[in-house]
């Protein structure tokens, strides 16, 4: 019966907490009130412990709860009740897609959204390119901003390096520990 509770409490967050692991705090504060299965300090480090930990924050604290109540059959069923209700409209929505994926108004609205979708991710990366490469607080509001020179070399020499064939074959995440290490060297 507990699994069933767990289950439908977890399957409520997931249905209507739109927004994020952040949108299933009132949620999970309600629970708490009603189920009596944790307090709201019980609550609170929850929460520290699923924001430090790698994965979605709704689904660690779904994880946290279930494990907290019934160990880890617990957080199997609170985690399956949080993502099943996404679950299920990901299918229906796909099954609709499915039926219209050969109308010409359906391929024409797609192809619309791929430019505006590559543009989107354009501008997010032009926008951290600028607040990595150029230090605007430096100078006063109405001069160019100061070039961030270090950012720039360190950033000639990871993509010189990605196009040098023998390290082609590198994982791009060792590229990503050796910027980390480097960076924490010039901090020093």
């Amino acid at each position: 019966m507990i699994y069933l509770q767990l289950f439908y409490q977890f399957f409520k967050v997931g249905l209507f907490a739109v927004g994020g692991g952040l949108a299933t705090i009132p949620f999970l504060q309600h629970m708490g009130e009603v189920t009596g299965w944790f307090t709201n300090e019980q609550l609170t480090t929850m929460i520290a412990v699923s924001e430090s930990t790698p994965g979605p924050m709704g689904v660690n604290m779904a994880t946290y709860v279930g494990y907290h109540i019934q160990g880890v059959p617990g957080a199997v069923v609170a985690t399956l009740g949080l993502v099943a209700p996404s679950i299920i409209t990901i299918l229906i929505i796909a099954r609709v897609l499915q039926k219209f994926r050969s109308s010409r108004a359906v391929e024409r609205i797609f192809s619309g959204l791929r430019p505006a979708s590559t543009a989107l991710i354009a501008s997010a990366g032009l926008s951290v390119a600028w607040s990595v490469f150029f230090v605007a607080d430096q100078l006063s509001p109405d001069s160019f901003p100061a070039v961030n020179w270090t950012a720039v070399v360190l950033a000639a020499v990871v993509f010189a390096a990605m196009k040098w064939t023998p390290l082609k074959k590198l994982h791009p995440i060792l590229f990503i520990l050796a910027a980390a290490v480097v960076g924490i060297l010039l901090k020093m």
